[in-house]
């Protein structure tokens, strides 16, 4: 079997690359506090500020926490994002998860309001909503179920229904996905638009080592209940994995109709199931343990993918 390793993410440091949510050819400034700095300002005063980051501490004030807080709020807006797909490959801006993990950095832990029995938490991060009432929530379009919990710096798109459920910071939902029960987005996550994460989802986050890239789900898949996708697995547009599949980026992913084995990325508009490869012989005995795998069952067109329910899709 040819076994076939993810190349479609790439690292990019150059702030050219780094699209912004809607028009993406006229640069524009962003300002927090008394500076106004455009995006190059804004990258080259944090990757300077990363390098030496051991001087950077909760005192720490001017240019470094005005552009740290400048990029938190143009993720948390969809102005920028943490990936962004260009000429058919995505490309990670390492600087902005360089921005979210200086923001640690240079806040102290304080008390956030709504904690059980009258409480409060404890932490750095504050919540999306902070502060929000209704004018806020209508400008934003999207739905926010009771208890759902969205950090700061995470962008959700008009049109998501977020269920009680947890997107971590940097994430990214985009418009007309659902967001079930228990699911969760880590941090920097990339969700595309009319995605389904199911009940208890898991989507993994990623900010260290800062080599390693997010996991990205694109448009208009489904993913099944209790799944977990982490270690930057990429998977394609319009695939289907079914319930209780765990990808990681070692998993191999074996496309039954071809024997060709994938690492690292689903395939567009694929219908996935768990499955297992058979182990290799123990010393003295015919069989030996078999090995967790993701198996390919279809592949399906565009045209075919809309019009199928999940089920029948899943059918073998």
């Amino acid at each position: 079997m040819a076994c076939r390793r993810s190349r479609h993410v790439r690292v990019t440091a150059s702030l050219d690359r780094t699209p912004r949510h809607g028009d993406k050819a006229r640069p524009i400034l962003a300002s927090r506090g008394t500076r106004t700095m455009s995006h190059a300002q804004l990258q080259s005063v944090i990757e300077t500020a990363f390098e030496n980051r051991a001087e950077v501490t909760a005192a720490t004030k001017g240019e470094i926490r005005e552009a740290v807080d400048t990029a938190l709020d143009l993720l948390d807006a969809g102005t920028l994002r943490v990936a962004s797909k260009e000429t058919g490959e995505w490309v990670v801006h390492q600087w902005l998860k360089k921005a979210v993990l200086l923001s640690f950095r240079l806040n102290d832990m304080t008390t956030i309001a709504g904690g059980p029995g009258g409480s409060s938490w404890w932490d750095k991060v504050p919540s999306k909503f902070d502060g929000w009432g209704a004018p806020e929530f209508s400008r934003a379009g999207f739905r926010a179920v009771p208890n759902c919990v969205v950090r700061r710096s995470a962008f959700i798109a008009r049109n998501v229904v977020l269920m009680p459920s947890f997107v971590n910071l940097g994430a990214y939902v985009d418009e007309g996905t659902m967001v079930d029960t228990w699911a969760t987005v880590g941090s920097c996550a990339q969700i595309g638009k009319n995605v389904h994460l199911s009940g208890g989802v898991g989507i993994g986050g990623v900010l260290e080592p800062l080599q390693a890239n997010p996991t990205i789900i694109e448009d208009n898949c489904f993913i099944g209940a209790r799944s977990e996708v982490v270690e930057g697995v990429v998977v394609g547009q319009g695939s289907v994995i079914s319930m209780g599949v765990y990808l990681s980026a070692s998993t191999k992913i074996v496309d039954r109709q071809t024997g060709e084995i994938h690492v690292g990325r689903v395939p567009p508009y694929s219908v996935v199931v768990s499955g297992n490869l058979p182990g290799k012989a123990l010393p003295g005995e015919n069989w030996g343990p078999s090995t967790y795998c993701a198996v390919i069952v279809k592949t399906v067109d565009e045209k075919t993918r809309s019009k199928t329910g999940i089920n029948e899709l899943l059918r073998d």
